[in-house]
C-alpha cells in the first residue's frame, strides 16, 4: 500500500472520530445545560475516543463500507458510522425545558455536524488542491479537512432520517408528544429495536442513493460554489 493511500486512510478515520465523538458530546452537554447530569456523571463529556467506540458503528460498519467496495472492484467506498450513545434521562430534560428542550437534544448532534461541515467547506475552498511536491503534512491536512466536510454532511443527513433509534425519530417522537400526537411516538418507540436493521438496509441497498447520496452530494455542492 502506497504511503498516500495510508495517509487517506489516517486522515479519514481521523475525521470520523471527530464526527461521531462530538456529535454524541453535544447530544450530553445539551442534555447538561438542562440540568441533566447522567452523561457527564458516567465521564462521557470527554473527548477519549476509548469510552465511546462502539463495536458495530464503529468498527465494524465503517470498515465494510470502506474497503468492500473496494475488494470487489467497484466505485470506492465511504466512511459512515455512529459513536456508543451518550445516557441521557430524557425525563430529566423534559422536566426542567419541556419537550422544546428534548428536541435540541435531539438535534444538538446534526447541528454540530452541519456546523463543522460549514467552517471544513471554508478551510477547503481557502487550501490549494496538494501536488506531488507539498509536504505530506500538508497533504494530510487537506485530506483531513476535505473528509470532515464530506463525512459530517453524511452524519448530518442520516440523522435527520426518521430512523427508528436515531435522532431524526427521536425528534419526530417528541414533537409528537408535545402536541399529544402519542400514536406516532408510540409507533417510532415501538421500533427502536428495528433501528440497526433498518440502517443496515439503506446503506446495503439502492435506498442510499436517494436517501443519502444524493441530499449528501446537493449539500456538497452549495457548500462547495
Amino acid at each position: 500500500m502506497e504511503s498516500i493511500d495510508l495517509l487517506k486512510i489516517a486522515a479519514a478515520v481521523l475525521a470520523l472520530a471527530v464526527a461521531i465523538i462530538g456529535h454524541e458530546i453535544m447530544h450530553g452537554w445539551i442534555a447538561f445545560m438542562y440540568g441533566d447530569t447522567t452523561a457527564k456523571n458516567a465521564g462521557r463529556l470527554s473527548i477519549n475516543p476509548l469510552l465511546h467506540i462502539d463495536l458495530v458503528g464503529t468498527i465494524i460498519v465503517p470498515l465494510t463500507l470502506y474497503f468492500l467496495p473496494m475488494l470487489l472492484g467497484t466505485e470506492s467506498g465511504f466512511l459512515f458510522g455512529w459513536a456508543k450513545p451518550v445516557p441521557i434521562n430524557v425525563s430529566t430534560v423534559i422536566k426542567n425545558g419541556g419537550y422544546n428542550a428534548a428536541m435540541q437534544v435531539d438535534l444538538a448532534g446534526i447541528v454540530y455536524n452541519f456546523t463543522l461541515a460549514a467552517f471544513a467547506s471554508i478551510a477547503v475552498m481557502s487550501m490549494a488542491q496538494p501536488t506531488t511536491v507539498d509536504s505530506m503534512f500538508y497533504i494530510f491536512t487537506y485530506i483531513f479537512v476535505f473528509q470532515l466536510l464530506v463525512i459530517n454532511v453524511i452524519l448530518g443527513v442520516f440523522n435527520l432520517l426518521p430512523i427508528p433509534q436515531f435522532d431524526g425519530a427521536h425528534f419526530i417522537m417528541h414533537l409528537a408528544l408535545k402536541y399529544k400526537i402519542n400514536a406516532i411516538a408510540e409507533f417510532f418507540y415501538k421500533n427502536e429495536r428495528y433501528g440497526i436493521i433498518i440502517v443496515l438496509i439503506v446503506l446495503m441497498t439502492p435506498l442510499k442513493d436517494y436517501l443519502l447520496i444524493l441530499p449528501v452530494e446537493t449539500i456538497l455542492q452549495l457548500l462547495l460554489q
